[in-house]
C-alpha cells in the first residue's frame, strides 16, 4: 500500500486535491520480491508457448494498424464473450473494459453519482467503496454472518431503507470465497426493482470459474431479471491478469447506458486482439482450473488440519485465521519468502491457490511461523 496523499503546497500555492482525497492511501497490494507470491489471485499457470506463439501473431497482425482508431464496439469480442458466457446471451447483452474495475466504475457513472447510494456487505471486495468515493455515489456497508453469509432478510431490509440505486454483492466473494444463493439473489432484484427509483443489483463473479460443482452462477437468472449485472473476468480463471479484460452481462437497456460514460476507444486494438485470441484457447486456458481447485480443497483440509478456522471456498483462494496477531503471522511468512494477503476480517488472513511447490512452500513456512 502505498503512502496517504496530502494536498502539498508548492510556494503559496496549495493543490487543489478534492478534500475527501487529502490522506488516503492508493490503493494496492503490496509487490515484493519473493520467491512465492499467492497474495492477489493471480492464476499461477501462465500461457502454454503455444498459446502465447499465437497472441504474439495477434499483436503483429494489429500492429501495422496502430495509426487507427480501434472498433469502439469492440464488435468481434463482444460476440465471442457472449459465445463463452452461453445462456443464450448475444453481443448487445455483453460489455467489456480495461479490467472489471472499469466495468465497475462504468456502472456506477451511469447509475450512481450524487445523492445515489451503492450498498455491498462487508467483509467484501475493498474497492467497491472507492468506486463509489470516485464517482460521488453514496455507500452503505451491511454485514454479513459470522460464516460469511448474507441473511437475506437482513439485506432486503437494507436495500428498502436505503433505497440504492446499486447494490454490489460478489459472487464468490472476495475476501472470504463465499458464494451466493440465487434465492438471495433474486430476493435483492426483487427488493431493489420495487424501490421509488429502481436499482440494478450487481453479481460480480469475477472467480466464477472456480466454482465447486453444483454451485449456480447468476447468469441463470438473467433473461427473467432487467435489473440484474453479471460481471466476470478474464485476470483469474484465464490467466490474462496483465491483459486487463473485465465484461459484463445485462440487458441492452443496461450495456447500452454504459456507452454515455465509456471514455471514446477505451479498448486498445491489442487488447482486443489478445482477448480474442485467448477466448479461441479457452479450453486450453482453463484446462488448469480443475487442478486449483483440487489444490484449494486440499488446502482448506490440510488448514483444518492444523486446527484453523477456515472458510468454505468458491474462488482460487482460501481465507483462514484466526490469529491474535494476523500481522506477526504474515510477516514471519514473508521473512521466509512467502508473500500473501492481510486482509479481510481483523484475525484472518488470505492465500491464493498456487502451484503445489508454492502450496508446499506456503505450508512449510505457515508450520514454522505457528511453531
Amino acid at each position: 500500500m502505498s503512502a496517504p496523499v496530502s494536498a502539498p503546497a508548492t510556494g503559496a500555492f496549495r493543490l487543489p486535491l478534492r478534500p475527501e482525497l487529502e490522506g488516503v492511501a492508493a490503493y494496492g497490494a503490496p509487490q515484493l520480491d519473493l520467491p512465492v507470491l499467492l497474495n492477489v489471485n493471480e492464476n499461477p499457470y501462465p500461457p502454454s508457448d503455444a498459446v502465447a506463439a499465437d497472441l504474439a501473431a495477434a499483436v503483429s497482425a494489429v500492429a501495422g494498424e496502430l495509426n487507427r482508431y480501434p472498433d469502439r464496439e469492440f464488435t468481434a469480442l463482444r460476440e465471442a464473450l457472449a459465445a463463452y458466457l452461453g445462456h443464450a446471451l448475444g453481443p448487445e447483452h455483453v460489455w467489456a473494459a480495461n479490467g472489471s474495475n472499469e466495468v465497475m466504475l462504468h456502472l456506477l457513472q451511469a447509475f450512481g453519482g450524487p445523492g445515489r447510494t451503492a450498498i455491498s456487505f462487508a467483509p467484501t471486495y475493498s474497492m467497491y467503496p472507492e468506486y463509489a468515493r470516485d464517482t460521488h455515489t453514496g455507500w452503505v456497508v451491511g454485514h454479513r454472518e459470522t460464516d460469511f453469509a448474507v441473511d437475506v432478510d437482513k439485506a432486503v431490509a437494507l436495500v428498502r431503507e436505503v433505497e440504492p440505486t446499486v447494490v454490489l454483492v460478489p459472487s464468490p466473494n472476495n475476501p472470504t470465497g463465499t458464494a451466493l444463493p440465487l434465492d438471495t439473489v433474486k430476493a435483492l432484484c426483487a427488493a431493489a426493482a420495487a424501490l421509488p427509483t429502481p436499482g440494478l443489483v450487481v453479481v460480480d463473479e469475477a472467480y466464477a470459474e472456480f466454482r465447486r460443482p453444483g454451485t449456480p452462477t447468476a447468469l441463470e437468472l438473467l433473461d427473467t431479471t432487467p435489473n440484474l449485472v453479471v460481471s466476470r473476468t478474464m485476470s483469474k480463471a484465464f490467466a490474462f491478469a496483465g491483459v486487463r479484460l473485465g465484461y459484463l452481462a445485462a440487458s441492452t437497456e443496461i450495456t447500452d447506458a454504459l456507452r454515455l460514460v465509456r471514455l471514446p476507444y477505451h479498448l486498445s486494438a491489442v487488447t482486443q486482439a489478445v482477448a480474442l485470441t485467448a477466448l479461441r484457447h479457452a479450453d486450453e486456458l482453463l484446462a488448469q482450473v480443475d487442478r486449483l481447485r483440487r489444490e484449494r480443497d486440499e488446502l482448506v483440509v490440510w488448514l483444518r488440519e492444523q486446527g484453523l478456522t477456515v472458510a468454505d471456498s468458491d474462488a482460487n483462494f482460501v481465507l483462514f485465521g484466526l490469529f491474535e496477531d494476523r500481522h506477526a503471522v504474515w510477516q514471519g511468512l514473508v521473512d521466509r519468502g512467502v508473500l500473501i494477503r492481510e486482509t479481510g476480517p481483523e484475525g484472518w488472513l488470505r492465500v491464493s491457490v498456487g502451484t503445489p511447490d508454492e502450496t508446499a512452500a506456503f505450508r512449510a513456512a505457515l508450520m514454522e511461523v505457528m511453531t
